[in-house]
């Protein structure tokens, strides 16, 4: 199994560390700008942006987006402008494939994979999805996950707890542990096949970092209250900075 294990999470690590080598991938952004009435102009992003609260302008176009949506724009000089749009605020993030961060990228960190950290656990479903609003990488926003179940299952003997949230046809747990800021960024994502028959499987080797541990301008959710686990989970991606 352990051989296995490791093979299928090498060719999995590896496709992720491809999609971070994107030239207009998370290590490629280098600001975010947020948008007010005011027309204004920012570096290697054409036209005068500005927005009415409900679009975003770019002096010859309008860009109406939902809540957490985005879409992007050509640049200057190979940039991509990500138009978005979060808690109601709009604004720019740039993608530069001129950033040295591109350039210097050697990988994600990773602790050893172990067969130990793949956990069966209980999952209690819940009737229907309960939103959980919870905060973000950068202050004054929010995020509104749907809450499907709670996961409980022991690690190092002591029991422990996640709320996991939708995510497309899988579901995600946000989560802290006493690791954080040492070994690793301040928190990190778990996403796990869809439960089924009252269990779900936890590969917590496959724990990964938000983009927000790659740029200061990602946008991500932080844990729901009470997704603390009191074990350090010395699996998954390592601290990148």
């Amino acid at each position: 199994m352990t051989g296995t294990l490791a093979a299928e999470w090498a060719a999995w690590h590896g496709e992720r560390e491809e999609a971070l080598r994107d030239p207009h991938g998370w290590l490629s952004v280098t600001a975010l700008h947020w948008l007010d009435a005011t027309p204004r102009t920012f570096p290697d992003v054409p036209g005068e942006w500005s927005t009415d609260g409900t679009s975003a302008h770019d002096g010859t176009a309008e860009h109406v987006l939902a809540e957490a949506a985005s879409t992007l724009v050509d640049g200057a000089h190979g940039v991509r402008v990500e138009v978005l749009l979060r808690s109601g605020r709009y604004g720019l993030r740039v993608r530069d494939p001129r950033h040295p961060d591109l350039a210097a990228f050697t990988g994600v960190p990773a602790f050893e994979v172990r067969p130990e950290w793949v956990v069966d656990a209980e999952f209690e479903a819940f009737a229907a999805p309960r939103p959980v609003v919870v905060g973000a990488a950068r202050d004054g926003l929010e995020h509104h996950l749907a809450a499907v179940g709670v996961a409980r299952f022991a690690l190092g003997g002591t029991p422990q707890e996640l709320l996991l949230h939708a995510s497309g046809d899988e579901v995600q747990a946000l989560f802290h542990d006493p690791t954080n800021g040492d070994t690793t960024a301040r928190w990190r994502v778990l996403t796990a096949p869809k439960p089924a028959a009252g269990r779900v499987r936890l590969d917590f080797n496959r724990a990964l970092n938000l983009p927000s541990a790659f740029t200061p301008y990602g946008t991500c959710p932080v844990p729901p209250p009470g997704n603390v686990l009191t074990a350090p989970v010395e699996a998954g991606e390592r601290r990148f900075r």
